[in-house]
């Protein structure tokens, strides 16, 4: 008996059958066929490059460490000196002290130090003990200034200026070379630097049959070494110019670049 359907029934019947060929044409494209049709299909999910993707899309890449370093010769002199004084009381060897410390500033001055190359820099007042006694005998008292000399053709004779003021309490803890002005050295040094790395990165680029690219990044280590203490600690009032010889002092920069490898 034929089966009679209303116009409703029909329009549904038709949507449903609508429905199901765009669904099957979605799914047959993002199986292998428009690529277009599959980044729009209903559920898809983009494709994710992986880790060894995107560095192969990133090219190969070399990290090597360079080193460059020259050698300028010092025009300061650092000296670490003051007084040591002892007496009865606190206060008299502090009064001691104090003048001592004046007299070797003064000299200093005088000899044509800067006022503001002077700087206090230590004081330590300490009880003397007499052996299997604890009641002091005394008081000693230290006082410490550093001072930055910039001549060093005048240096040796300010040190001794300064040596024969403070007299028998002058005490000398050492001194150093310095380096004022550095950054012609540096510049020298980084170019240096940066030239042994690319030499590396070359190697390397050879012995892997490639060849050096542009640099990816460069970072610094280092600097100018620190100031090498040329004297020990002394105790004198020597009235002749102390020798003074500069000698060199090195200026070394190292650094890390990353190299395209071509």
């Amino acid at each position: 008996m034929p089966v009679r359907l209303t116009s409703t029934q029909r329009a549904l019947a038709a949507g449903a059958a609508a429905g199901l060929l765009i669904g099957a044409f979605a799914a047959g494209a993002a199986r292998g066929g428009d690529p277009a049709a599959a980044a729009t299909a209903p559920g898809h999910t983009p494709a994710i490059p992986t880790a060894d993707q995107a560095t192969d899309a990133g090219g190969a890449r070399v990290t090597v460490t360079g080193t460059g370093a020259v050698s300028g010769t010092p025009d300061q002199l650092m000296l670490s000196m003051g007084v040591q004084t002892s007496d009865a009381s606190v206060s008299a060897a502090l009064q001691r002290a104090n003048q001592a410390v004046r007299a070797v500033t003064g000299a200093l001055a005088r000899a044509g130090v800067r006022r503001s190359d002077i700087q206090t820099s230590g004081l330590s007042i300490q009880p003397n003990y007499a052996a299997n006694s604890a009641l002091p005998t005394g008081y000693g008292v230290s006082e410490s200034i550093d001072v930055t000399l910039r001549r060093l053709a005048t240096a040796g004779s300010q040190i001794s200026d300064a040596v024969r003021a403070g007299g028998n309490a002058t005490v000398v803890d050492g001194v150093s070379l310095n380096l004022s002005e550095t950054s012609s050295l540096l510049a020298a040094a980084r170019a240096r630097a940066v030239a042994d790395a690319r030499t590396k990165a070359a190697q390397y680029a050879k012995a892997l049959g490639r060849s050096v690219g542009p640099v990816v990044s460069v970072s610094e280590q280092g600097g100018v070494e620190p100031p090498v203490p040329v004297a020990g600690a002394a105790r004198s009032s020597t009235p002749s110019p102390v020798p003074v010889s500069p000698g060199r002092q090195r200026v070394t920069v190292s650094v890390t670049a990353v190299f395209a490898l071509a």
